[in-house]
């Protein structure tokens, strides 16, 4: 098995929820497993043992997993700030405080 991927439309899907049970039952199943999402949008960060942050879902999945969280699993996370602002953290480390508009011009140029 190469990879599995598991999508979901909204928020609050159960997407993260699924990705640790499925972690945890391969693991379990003695698969190496570890878990990946490009980018995050969370408030609910978890810092990794390097001292960088992390989606929190990715850092409970991989401890399903048994393996380190690390920034691999999770290089980009956005922390909301208002409607139009969020702390752009990328391998962990912060960008600032870009508007929407910035973020999109500067950082997918």
């Amino acid at each position: 098995m190469k990879g599995i991927i598991v999508w979901g439309t909204t928020s609050d899907a159960g997407k993260s929820f699924i990705v640790t049970g499925l972690c945890r039952a391969l693991s379990n199943r003695g698969y190496k497993v570890a878990p990946f999402k490009a980018q995050n949008m969370s408030n609910n960060s978890y810092v990794t043992l390097s001292g960088h942050e992390i989606g929190r879902s990715q850092g409970m999945q991989a401890e399903a997993c048994r393996v380190e969280p690390t920034v691999h699993m999770n290089p980009v996370l956005l922390k909301p700030r208002s409607d139009r602002r969020a702390e752009v953290l990328i391998q962990g480390k912060s960008m600032g405080n870009p508007s929407a508009k910035s973020y999109r011009r500067d950082f997918f140029p």
